[in-house]
């Protein structure tokens, strides 16, 4: 397996609500390598969002560290911190969140050129992702004019659009019907070894859970194997 590219050390994080503290992490810790996928499993509750959101660098811990690419982002300032998630961290949501003016195409165009890369090699790289997700015949269409497991294969396009080093997929199914479900579980999987992303799943879908090469579970603020 090669060196992680996704490294959680003894992260910690506790929410204050009144005269009492709720202790979501204690010390979870957990590393992915590339081209790996990690289910990430706990019942409602337990932090699983609030872990994917110090991953994704959006929340900052008590205590720990998110080591990225062997390095430490956790403690960077907040234009650092901003510029890594752009350059390295992929999110998917269990909403899709597709700006709905625009194409499929251009959705996945857009995060590129923010990035600061050309159009034209945009729209390129956009239209090869969503062929890869099996969209090559859907590059025009809003939206509004896709099913819903295709806007989420968009969504999942859209975030490997900067080649990320990490993908993050928060209940990336959870609106899906189990056909669908399969489907855009499938293009996830794809692209994740194509790419060599490693990508880390939370899910309440055990038999998804099952198909990914190893499932933790986030169990008193800490996460064992399942």
């Amino acid at each position: 397996m090669s060196e992680a590219a996704l490294a959680l050390k003894e992260l910690r994080k506790t929410f204050h609500q009144g005269r009492s503290d709720l202790h979501v992490l204690n010390g979870a810790a957990l590393e992915v390598a590339g081209g790996e996928m990690v289910a990430l499993v706990g019942p409602s509750g337990s932090g699983k969002s609030t872990l994917m959101h110090i991953a994704g660098l959006l929340e900052r811990p008590d205590a720990g560290s998110v080591v990225i690419q062997g390095r430490d982002a956790s403690k960077a300032g907040d234009g650092e911190r901003t510029r890594v998630r752009r350059a390295s961290i992929g999110f998917v949501y269990q909403h899709h969140h597709l700006l709905p003016e625009f194409s499929a195409r251009e959705n996945v165009v857009l995060p590129q050129m923010i990035a600061g890369t050309a159009r034209s090699k945009a729209r390129t790289r956009a239209g090869e992702l969503l062929e890869l997700v099996g969209l090559a015949e859907r590059l025009d269409h809003r939206p509004a004019e896709l099913s819903g497991g295709e806007q989420q294969r968009v969504a999942i396009a859209r975030a490997l659009a900067n080649e990320p080093s990490v993908l993050l997929a928060d209940e990336p199914t959870g609106n899906l019907d189990p056909t669908t479900s399969d489907r855009v579980f499938a293009a996830l999987t794809q692209i994740v070894r194509e790419s060599g992303v490693a990508a880390l799943v939370a899910t309440h879908n055990l038999d998804l859970a099952g198909q990914m090469d190893r499932t933790v579970r986030l169990q008193d603020g800490a996460l064992v194997a399942v």
